[in-house]
């Protein structure tokens, strides 16, 4: 049982047409069946589940949501990357974080700012998970700061000469193809962005994060010597690559916001579930004393607000349609919601959630890298307040 239904009315912000439902049933179906045993295990022994991954093309066939048919995708929209990633999160949301990377960062990433050719020669093996993808972009001394960036690539002849190195690399030592973001002029505040192969001589593997949540995602370095890269792996045009990478930020943005709705969801189902059919004290349920009460109405009350304000911008965001406002106001208020809500958790469920027979101490921790990734919520209260400054300077 859960306290979302799948049920269909009328008019249904979160699942607006059949195909959305459709996709919802399958995905929430094949979650629950899948990710929620494996779980536990590859989060303690921080294991990637590549068996499980690539069942996510040939399987469940969730590769290339919003890549258009013609061009092998599902030409899906963003909402529909939205409720993969809130029905996948519920149980695994470390697995759905290498997920995000592959299909959020690389796939839309890149074909939105591919040319035929290069579609040609990747598409293909990224959508049926015969590849798995990535993206460079964060590096040690640049984080939020993005045009703070070293990694170089210097033109000579005909391909490009790259080095530097990216930090906290998701799928960094499973993946086989990314998008790497590079300048050609240190100095520069511009950015040129490629598709690379991990087979390329002078690209290598740093060393692998040890983290206290996503433990299931691996999360590396990637270190570039001379690395040499064909100029037709050019992604766009030089000095490009801000457009796209804002672009595709936004979509990011939401579906991170959307993790955070499967974790806070998990967390409720399990509050309700525990304190209702399972605990008592004092001879009454646990639901019945008001301190339970206010923690479990106030995390479903948040958790539903959230859930509207997401499906709200991910309906309203596409290729051409540019929402940054929306976007990051989606991410900040999903994933503090989060964090409050599986705390709650841990509070309800007292000694039984502070350790590891229920999931919602590793849901808890999860939820922590939603507030990092994808852009701090600092970052996020700079860039809503700079985009209201602007309409109201208008």
């Amino acid at each position: 049982m859960s306290i979302v239904t799948t049920k269909k009315s009328s008019f249904d912000l979160f699942n607006p047409t059949e195909d959305h439902l459709s996709l919802r049933q399958s995905v929430a179906s094949f979650a629950e069946r899948e990710l929620d045993e494996q779980a536990k295990e590859n989060d303690e022994t921080e294991s990637f589940n590549h068996m499980l991954f690539k069942r996510l093309g040939s399987e469940l066939g969730i590769f290339g949501i919003t890549v258009p048919e013609e061009d092998g995708g599902h030409g899906l929209d963003p909402l529909a990357s939205v409720i993969i990633h809130e029905e996948m999160s519920r149980f695994d949301p470390g697995f759905t974080l290498s997920y995000l990377a592959h299909e959020v960062l690389f796939v839309n990433n890149f074909f939105y700012s591919s040319n035929a050719s290069q579609r040609s020669r990747y598409l293909s093996k990224v959508i049926t998970g015969e590849w798995i993808g990535g993206m460079g972009m964060t590096e040690p001394g640049a984080g939020t700061d993005v045009l703070g960036m070293t990694t170089q690539a210097v033109k000579k002849g005909d391909r490009y000469i790259i080095n530097g190195v990216k930090q906290y690399i998701t799928n960094g030592s499973v993946g086989q193809v990314f998008v790497l973001y590079t300048k050609l002029d240190k100095n520069a505040k511009k950015m040129t962005s490629f598709v690379v192969e991990s087979s390329y001589k002078g690209f290598s593997v740093g060393k692998k994060e040890e983290k206290m949540g996503m433990r299931s995602s691996p999360t590396t370095q990637l270190v570039f010597e001379d690395m040499e890269v064909p100029e037709e792996n050019l992604l766009g045009v030089e000095n490009g690559a801000i457009t796209h990478m804002m672009r595709n930020l936004e979509i990011e943005r939401v579906t991170l916001a959307a993790q955070s709705l499967g974790i806070a969801r998990r967390c409720v189902d399990i509050m309700c579930d525990y304190t209702v059919r399972h605990r008592e004290a004092f001879g009454k349920k646990l639901m019945e004393f008001g301190q339970i009460q206010r923690l479990i109405a106030e995390s479903y009350a948040d958790y539903q607000a959230a859930r509207a304000l997401v499906y709200q911008v991910a309906s309203e965001l596409g290729p051409d349609v540019r929402n940054s406002l929306g976007a990051a106001s989606a991410k900040l208020v999903a994933t503090q919601m989060a964090e409050r809500v599986s705390r709650n958790a841990i509070q309800v469920l007292g000694g039984y959630g502070y350790c590891r027979e229920y999931p919602v101490e590793r849901l808890h921790r999860d939820a922590i890298l939603l507030s990092i990734g994808g852009g701090t919520n600092e970052a996020m209260q700079k860039n809503i307040a700079s985009d209201l400054k602007k309409l109201w300077s208008e």
